[in-house]
């Protein structure tokens, strides 16, 4: 039988509500990334997360029985790194407000990470880390107004936890942001830096980009002209999904990870209606309806394909399409 994973030979995956939600592994995400490598399918782990080093990453998925090696894991400090080394000297100095892993990438660019404005830092990057304080972003702010070319690791709002939603990179960036003027330049997803860096590690040919955000992960899929596949174990919801926008729209839908492993799923449009399994999706009067049986998977997918042909280029308005939210899948 044909499986999803057959069409694609690297997998691109997000980590934080993809194969982890904090310490702890999202269900089934371990066996289907293990079946995933017994197919021969290379596993790239791409994270906006840049506080930590990719050997540290890779112990953590090792730890909960995901394969994984620290040359599989593709990091925005990684793509941050690479951006600045492209456009300053060799050897720079470049003020980190952030951890380790930005420390690390910089070194492995040939770059000299430094922590204080008196060093005349080229580049000051900033990645999210629980050590932040009110000095180094001061000392990032100084650096910052005094010409510093200023890259932010990513530029998330919010990270999934397994205690919910805290702040992300892209609110911290804000405080620089806000006293100097300078916007940051942004190395991770949805910007093409992170993704060309994982295409230049992996070698991928085909790739497919795995993530549960809509404004990252499918975004960054979408703006670099691969496919993608959203699964519901994190930030996004079905809501969020036939609401979406044209760059937000995922090729693929599945529960979880476990979906790399069935057949893509057949979606297809007659007459007025779009079908996926037993369910039919339509407009009729401004609004969404969904008809038949079957599994709420399946019924989420033909209301996406409906939804999305009949509002084109805009986004469906939530009260056409909340009626039919009580038989979809719930994350």
């Amino acid at each position: 039988m044909t499986q999803l994973i057959d069409r694609y030979d690297t997998l691109l995956l997000d980590l934080d509500g993809v194969v982890y939600l904090g310490r702890h592994a999202v269900p089934g995400a371990p066996e289907a990334l293990r079946a995933a490598r017994e197919r021969s399918v290379r596993l790239a782990y791409v994270t906006n997360n840049a506080s930590r080093t990719p050997a540290a990453i890779a112990e953590h998925l090792t730890h909960l029985g995901v394969p994984a090696a620290p040359e599989d894991v593709v990091t925005s400090a990684q793509a941050a790194a690479r951006l600045i080394a492209e456009h300053v000297p060799a050897g720079s100095p470049v003020l980190v407000v952030g951890g380790t892993g930005l420390r690390s990438a910089l070194r492995a660019f040939g770059l000299r990470p430094v922590t204080t404005a008196r060093d005349e830092p080229a580049a000051v990057v900033q990645g999210i880390w629980d050590g932040i304080s009110y000095g180094l972003l001061a000392e990032g702010t100084l650096a910052v107004r005094r010409g510093a070319w200023f890259v932010a690791a990513n530029a998330d709002t919010t990270m999934p936890t397994d205690r919910g939603e805290l702040p992300g990179n892209g609110s911290m960036t804000r405080v620089i942001a806000a006293a100097t003027g300078v916007s940051p330049v942004v190395a991770g997803k949805p910007e093409p830096p992170l993704h060309r860096e994982s295409v230049i590690r992996t070698g991928a040919q085909r790739p497919l980009v795995v993530g549960d955000r809509l404004d990252t992960d499918i975004e960054g899929a979408t703006r670099a002209g691969v496919d993608s596949l959203l699964v519901l174990t994190g930030v996004a919801t079905p809501l969020d999904l036939l609401t979406a926008p044209p760059q937000h729209r995922p090729t693929h839908i599945a529960a979880d990870l476990s979906g790399l492993h069935a057949p893509a799923a057949e979606v297809g449009q007659a007459g007025d209606g779009w079908h996926c399994g037993g369910w039919t999706a339509a407009w009729a009067e401004h609004r969404l309806v969904l008809t038949g049986d079957g599994v709420p998977m399946d019924a989420l997918r033909a209301a996406c394909a409906a939804t999305w042909s009949a509002v084109g280029g805009h986004t469906a308005d939530e009260d056409a399409v909340k009626p039919v939210l009580g038989v979809l899948p719930q994350n």
